[in-house]
């Protein structure tokens, strides 16, 4: 069946008149009437009985409007859900994020972006950047965000921020006191450390390492909570990410200490599948997220 024979049938059958519906559809009379026959030639169907004052439904003709209403009102819903995703009034955002990012910076631009874009269903995994990576090659999240390079062809990292790795000390710690402190004495101290497979407790090491400097690890933890708490009670000390101890530093339960000689950052990645259509509430995203990290004093 012609869809274009179809909807001169649903115009005609609406207005119950040939030339009411030519000027609708903004074609000849002539031109109406010619493809209703043709129509009517391919189902084997009278649909009009003409009239003096117009035309009238057969029963074949009232069927086929029925059908024909319910298919132009399901175009017209189409058309509505795609402005609406467009527009931001609907749709659905998928993100994945390694630990740092997705509990210490991401919640907060979540708030944000849901008081932008309530009708926007956002989900978030917090996981390893190694399964943040295979989720979105098995495109089951929309958007990642790691705190190590990816290495998969399928997809693109850049770079979105910086991470600036501090030095924590519990708030009455000897070396506050002193005038300068330099890696070596730092790293002197009782070390908390990340356990064994996090990326932090890896760069840490490897940071270390190139700098010829080693310590000796006192606890080995498995969240950054964890280590934040351990240092705070005075066990030893630690290096954090500093997206991770606004609310220490605000309630003055920890301290950062400065390291002559010693300046940790690692990049953050923003982990996209190549060559994907990009919604729209995914570029508004990406967008908040890039606004975000041009004010990195916001996040410590």
């Amino acid at each position: 069946m012609n869809l274009n024979h179809l909807a001169i049938f649903h115009a005609v059958a609406e207005e119950g008149n040939i030339s009411r519906a030519a000027e609708r559809l903004m074609i000849s009379q002539p031109a109406v009437s010619k493809q209703l026959r043709l129509l009517e030639r391919s189902l084997s169907a009278t649909l009009f009985d003409r009239e003096p004052r117009g035309v009238r439904l057969t029963e074949a003709g009232r069927l086929l409007a029925t059908y024909a209403a319910r298919i132009f009102a399901l175009e017209a819903e189409a058309q509505r859900a795609l402005g609406e995703l467009s527009g931001l009034q609907r749709g659905r955002l998928a993100i994945g994020a390694s630990t740092t990012i997705g509990v210490y910076l991401l919640p907060e631009l979540f708030v944000q972006f849901r008081k932008r874009f309530p009708a926007i269903d956002v989900t978030l995994e917090v996981a390893s950047s190694r399964t943040v990576q295979q989720r979105l090659v098995d495109r089951a999240i929309d958007i990642g965000f790691t705190e190590m390079p990816i290495d998969e062809d399928s997809l693109e990292a850049k770079c979105f921020m910086s991470d600036q790795l501090v030095a924590i000390v519990p708030p009455r710690h000897r070396l506050l006191r002193a005038r300068r402190v330099t890696a070596e004495a730092f790293c002197r101290e009782p070390f908390v450390v990340r356990a064994t497979g996090s990326e932090t407790r890896s760069f840490v090491e490897r940071a270390l390492l190139e700098r010829g400097l080693s310590f000796q690890p006192v606890m080995s933890l498995g969240s950054t909570e964890a280590i934040k708490r351990a240092v705070a009670a005075g066990i030893g000390v630690a290096i954090v990410s500093g997206l991770s101890i606004g609310l220490e530093l605000r309630a003055k339960t920890l301290r950062t200490l400065s390291i002559a000689g010693l300046n940790l950052s690692r990049p953050l990645f923003q982990v996209l599948p190549k060559e994907s259509t990009r919604s729209a509430a995914l570029a508004a995203f990406v967008e908040l997220v890039k606004t975000s990290a041009k004010q990195p004093d916001k996040h410590s």
